[in-house]
């Protein structure tokens, strides 16, 4: 009877995510009520709050599916290329497949619509991720682990961001090279290719 309850309730927390993103897709993530979230999931308010204190809470909720899915597809990208031949920031190219294969999502959340509590949250499972590989690469270096960290996921948003909001759409491995030549090879590089 349990193992039915807890499949019961992770279908009302999937039908409750599945809502709120389709609405984040259609509306201003800021207008969006409690009472939008249970019409569009055909859900009563006491079964809303039975899993949710709200909105925020269902969107960090999200970000939790989110975090499990990315790091699913990291570990599985390095596998395939065993621990010998493991690029650096090998997140990076997962995110923007994942980023790309929900574009709509991740366009109203980055784009501005999705509020500054989504924008925390994908910051938040990005700093874990690359906290995560750096570990690997710590070694002699002058700038601070927390300094690295922080360039890193700024300088990945930036370039989601970028991929996202621009109308010719560019291949997830394009913007993975991008990225990369940003934060591995430095804009030194960058600007010399470019004279």
């Amino acid at each position: 009877m349990e193992k039915a309850i807890d499949r019961r309730a992770a279908r009302t927390r999937r039908s409750l995510h599945k809502a709120l993103i389709a609405l984040i897709v259609r509306k201003n993530y800021e207008a969006i009520t409690i009472q939008d979230i249970i019409d569009e999931a055909d859900i009563g308010k006491s079964t809303f709050y039975a899993h949710f204190t709200g909105k925020e809470d269902l969107l960090r909720g999200s970000f939790e599916a989110l975090r499990n899915g990315l790091t699913e597809a990291r570990l599985s990208a390095s596998a395939k290329t065993g621990p010998r031949k493991r690029k650096p920031l090998a997140f990076s190219l997962a995110v923007f497949e994942h980023a790309c294969g929900y574009r709509p999502v991740y366009r109203a959340l980055v784009g501005g619509r999705g509020g500054a509590v989504a924008i925390n949250e994908i910051r938040r499972v990005l700093s874990d991720m690359v906290s995560h590989e750096l570990r690997a690469y710590s070694g002699q270096n002058a700038v601070s682990r927390d300094l690295a960290l922080e360039f890193v996921v700024s300088t990945f948003l930036t370039v989601l961001t970028w991929l996202l909001m621009r109308k010719q759409k560019l291949t997830p491995s394009q913007a993975d090279q991008m990225f990369r030549q940003l934060v591995i090879n430095g804009m030194g590089s960058s600007l010399a290719a470019s004279s």
